[in-house]
């Protein structure tokens, strides 16, 4: 029979904490970690903002075929860019579609990085409010929001970067 490393009592193998002093005796099997509200919300919002811009990147991609398949060999190479520039938005805006369903995934498992890459967007949103104030204004704050909550200490932890 194994002993408590706190109090020397005799405990047995299949207790997890002591019963005299309550010691861990198995730190690693600690109870799984509870995802706080907030993060569930910030995942459902992830996954709306994924589901939305991707649509956009598609009628992107629409209008790209669509001035492609229209433009004739004498028609100024201007619409040829435009063509072209509707296909790279649309392409650039599937793919930041796609990473918020990554991210999403990220917050309801409490990966690290998802915390690290929506702390990230969450800063490039408020620098993008301030570019564009007085219109900005409300970005900055939900943006701000965001950026209190994931400092919060219990959501850092969750996410395993609390210090």
């Amino acid at each position: 029979m194994p002993f408590c490393p706190n109090c020397g009592v005799e405990v047995s193998e299949d207790c997890i904490f002591c019963p005299n002093c309550g010691y861990n005796l198995k730190p690693y099997q600690a109870a799984s970690k509870v995802r706080p509200t907030g993060v569930t919300v910030l995942a459902i919002l992830q996954v709306i903002n994924g589901v939305i811009t991707i649509i956009a990147g598609l009628v992107f991609i629409f209008m790209y075929t669509l001035i492609s398949g229209m433009i004739p060999h004498e028609v100024p190479q201007f619409m040829g860019m435009l063509s072209g520039l509707f296909g790279l938005i649309g392409g650039l805006f599937i793919f930041l579609g796609v990473l918020g369903f990554v991210i999403a995934y990220g917050y309801l498992k409490g990966k690290g990085w998802a915390w690290t890459i929506g702390l990230i967007f969450a800063v490039l949103g408020v620098i993008g409010g301030l570019i564009s104030l007085p219109s900005g204004v409300i970005t900055i704050l939900i943006n701000g929001l965001i950026i209190y909550y994931l400092t919060r200490p219990h959501v850092k932890e969750f996410f395993g970067k609390a210090t």
